[in-house]
């Protein structure tokens, strides 16, 4: 797919930023947009081969999402659900039930593509980042990303402190306005008090 096929409507656009957030890229051939499948390619390496490839997770029209390369075989990533029961007789006359587990398809296609963002969440960014903690490993991914939100983290303290720095001088300056106001009022007030006293005795001696 491209970028304009992914701003075809409102899930799509959502799809493909949280693509951008998270760092996958698509990397679906020519060949594979025409069969109706979509690959992608997430920031992150399988760290349990000899040479880590970035993991690569696809979305198929015949309803299955996929890890492409984690595995000797690609393996489906969509939930399982009960498959309908089987009875198969036996040779006493008895029946026997048997039921499998079978994929649950997902049939189209956005909700294949939503269904992996949030599986590729959960299972590969936010699992490998818990895995962190437990010091397993740190991935490339996770290091960049921690970098970047503390120079972010760096950047919003200093903006908020310019912030701070700035009203704390504009409320001085409020201050200082309203002080030498009062001052000016009350000096005001002192001539008039000034001004009645001498004409209050102008009065006393014209009489």
């Amino acid at each position: 797919m491209n970028k304009e096929e992914y701003n075809s409507d409102t899930r799509y656009e959502k799809v493909f930023h949280n693509m951008e957030l998270l760092g996958i890229v698509d990397i679906t051939t020519n060949r594979q947009h025409r069969n109706g499948t979509v690959v992608w390619q997430l920031p992150i390496k399988n760290h349990n081969n000899r040479n880590p490839s970035y993991i690569e997770v696809a979305s198929f029209s015949t309803g299955y999402v996929r890890n492409q390369n984690s595995g000797y075989s690609n393996y489906q990533l969509n939930k399982r659900c009960e498959g309908e029961p089987e009875y198969f007789e036996l040779d006493n006359g008895d029946y026997r039930k048997f039921t499998t587990r079978s994929c649950k398809l997902i049939p189209i296609e956005i909700d294949r593509l939503e269904y992996l963002i949030s599986y590729c969440l959960k299972n590969y960014f936010i699992k490998r980042a818990n895995q962190v903690v437990e010091g397993k490993y740190v991935s490339q991914w996770y290091h960049d990303w921690s970098m970047e939100r503390a120079n972010e983290t760096y950047s919003e303290n200093t903006g908020a402190m310019a912030r701070i720095n700035d009203m704390e001088e504009k409320l001085d300056a409020m201050t200082e306005d309203r002080d030498i106001h009062v001052d000016t009022t009350i000096k005001l007030e002192e001539r008039l008090f000034d001004l009645q006293n001498k004409l209050a005795t102008i009065n006393r001696i014209s009489e």
